[in-house]
């Protein structure tokens, strides 16, 4: 029974499961791959029990006044318009932001649509066209305020309260440091209100070479959470027996 889930020893190893052919990756903490539960499934039972991140999704992306436009980059980088449904949302500041930290410009996708701040007739801004997922990245501490306490007096805080109400995935990025106390209770209001909290914090076990790489260990993370393959990180192994 491989994998890190099951208490054994980990190591690092290429973007692959444990067990030859499990399509499962992280869902196998819950799904525990090669488990008695599993064994002994007819093959066209098999896919039913698959992880839903392969089909379709509809994500909005929200991108405000706080430094990390290139996470933005990033993330609309390895995600796949052709698949899914993209929604982009900016906060005032942010078009600041991105003029200062991309000099080029943002690379939208291919039939991403983007949407103006002050307009409510976005799909997602009501619950009856509840989106799969929302994502703000990066996500400023003023933003992450009033989400937290459902001010709502923009789309961009429409759709995460709508995303809260509806029992929806919002994942937020902040990058701030050091944080208060006024900070830390806000993600215990979102955390208590189901969001997901997923700091901008980069990791270097995998020894990145560019800043693009450093991002990117941020970036699967959040694709991770979405729910979207990805193979911009590898994965921990159990150790061979």
């Amino acid at each position: 029974m491989g994998g890190w889930w099951h208490g054994r020893r980990a190591r690092f190893a290429p973007n692959q499961n444990s067990r030859a052919g499990c399509p499962c990756h992280w869902r196998c903490k819950k799904l525990r791959c090669g488990a008695p539960a599993n064994r002994g499934l007819p093959s066209e039972v098999r896919p039913a029990i698959l992880p839903p991140q392969f089909a379709a999704l509809k994500i909005i992306i929200a991108i405000t006044g706080a430094s990390g436009a290139v996470y933005t980059q990033r993330l609309l980088d390895n995600l796949d318009s052709a698949q899914h449904e993209l929604h982009l949302v900016l906060s005032n500041y942010a078009h600041a932001v991105i003029a200062e930290e991309l000099p080029d410009g943002l690379r939208l996708p291919a039939g991403a649509k983007t949407h103006g701040l002050k307009s409510m007739n976005a799909p997602f801004a009501s619950g009856s066209n509840a989106f799969d997922a929302m994502v703000v990245i990066p996500c400023s501490m003023g933003t992450l305020g009033r989400i937290a306490h459902g001010t709502s007096e923009d789309v961009l805080l429409r759709a995460a309260d709508v995303m809260l109400k509806e029992r929806r995935k919002l994942i937020l990025v902040p990058r701030e440091t050091p944080l208060n106390l006024v900070h830390v209770k806000n993600f215990e209001l979102l955390l208590q209100a189901g969001a997901t909290i997923l700091p901008a914090n980069p990791c270097f076990y995998t020894h990145p070479k560019t800043i693009e790489q450093v991002v990117d260990t941020v970036v699967a993370r959040v694709l991770d959470h979405l729910g979207v393959p990805q193979t911009l990180m590898p994965r921990w192994q159990a150790e061979p027996e």
